[in-house]
């Protein structure tokens, strides 16, 4: 039954972190992507530090690093908000990574079609492929500033984030969160328009069930897999509580999931002209939240101070990293924005031990060199300015 399998993944206490294999970047080239022309950055494949004023272009670097994954990157643009200013069409973003297999090629980019709309491709070792297939060749995980706001914006936000921890442990989540959004608002445009006949209406209705179910109980998964590590992270990050609050998801914690997909059906069905009448569905994984707490303060995250609410955050993040070490048998590349941002300089230290011990590499980036001076010598350092970036001596 899924609910003992999730007793169980929660009970059981959190592996220490083998000596992972490694994944590195060792080359980035850049076209025609946001203020870059061009980008040529030949690495060593150890942590990177980005460093220049505001509105030099560092984002925009680490906005290219996430393009190597699924998904919309770290700003959620759309493609054509992406491409350099006066660029003729398309830009790419192109990497070689080191890892436990040896070196891979990742390329990615927008493509116009011959109806003049923008698409996005891949590439893997020179062999054309699905955006998604870059989740099982690269490990990515990001913070930037806007995400400070995590716990004081609306559920939306936590939704995003939680998905995409879901997408280290299940790449296929993605799909099936998209599928299950498409279905809903079909269902959403015949019920408004009075015109669905009970078959469509029923068999769109199936296919929410079948993904929303899928869906709600794959975060529920990620999420007792990812208390874990954070009950057992020590040091200077506070130890968050986490809990995914939803309908189904409640309901998958006290029944399997062949009776909850029953009762969901049931209330779609239902709930049919009710919905039709607001303009949405009332019930479903979109309407779920991730709540957290500080457990030594205990307090919701929204209570705590910024500081906090940022230590929290990176104890997240920290803490995923961890549990996709131990999946993947390498760390993820962490893309850390500003994240020295509204921490001390205890804080500070302690996020630089923890990504070094983490093993993987890091970017991360900010306007003063000097916060990052402990990290010379087992870091590289790139000074950027007016979109241009080159290797420190």
């Amino acid at each position: 039954m899924l609910v003992a399998r999730e007793q169980a993944i929660a009970e059981t206490e959190a592996p220490p972190i083998a000596a992972a294999a490694r994944s590195a970047l060792h080359r980035l080239r850049l076209s025609d992507f946001r203020c870059y022309r061009t980008l040529a950055l030949d690495l060593s494949g150890r942590t990177v530090v980005l460093t220049g004023p505001n509105g030099a272009g560092k984002t925009n670097i680490l906005e290219a690093l996430s393009y190597l994954s699924p998904g919309r990157g770290l700003r959620r643009a759309r493609l054509r908000d992406v491409l350099r200013a006066g660029a003729p069409g398309a830009w790419s973003v192109a990497a070689r990574l080191a890892g436990p297999d040896g070196a891979v090629d990742l390329g990615t980019g927008m493509t116009v079609t011959e109806q003049g709309g923008d698409r996005r491709t891949a590439r893997i070792d020179g062999q054309t492929a699905a955006p998604a297939a870059l989740a099982g060749t690269l490990g990515l995980q990001w913070l930037t500033p806007q995400m400070d706001r995590l716990f004081i914006d609306g559920p939306s936000s936590r939704r995003r984030f939680l998905d995409r921890l879901v997408l280290a442990f299940d790449p296929d989540h993605g799909r099936r969160v998209g599928a299950y959004e498409r279905a809903m608002r079909e269902r959403a445009r015949l019920l408004r328009d009075g015109n669905g006949d009970d078959a469509w209406l029923s068999a769109l209705e199936a296919r929410m069930t079948a993904d929303g179910i899928a869906v709600a109980a794959a975060r529920r998964e990620a999420v007792a897999r990812l208390q874990r590590y954070l009950t057992e992270a020590r040091g200077d990050f506070p130890r968050a509580e986490l809990t995914v609050a939803g309908t189904l998801e409640a309901d998958l914690a006290e029944a399997p999931a062949v009776e909850v997909e029953g009762r969901f059906a049931d209330c779609l069905r239902a709930n049919r002209r009710r919905d039709g009448e607001a303009g949405g569905t009332a019930e479903g994984p979109h309407r779920t939240d991730l709540l957290v707490r500080h457990a030594g303060k205990d307090l919701p995250a929204e209570q705590c101070s910024t500081g906090e609410q940022k230590a929290l955050l990176i104890a997240l993040t920290l803490a995923n990293a961890r549990a996709e070490a131990e999946r993947r048998g390498a760390p993820p590349l962490l893309l850390l924005d500003e994240v020295v941002a509204h921490l001390d300089a205890r804080r500070r230290a302690a996020l630089f031990e923890e990504v070094q011990a983490l093993g993987g590499q890091a970017w991360l980036s900010g306007t003063d060199r000097a916060v990052f001076e402990p990290l010379a010598g087992s870091a590289q350092f790139i000074a950027v300015r007016d979109g241009q970036a080159g290797l420190e001596e």
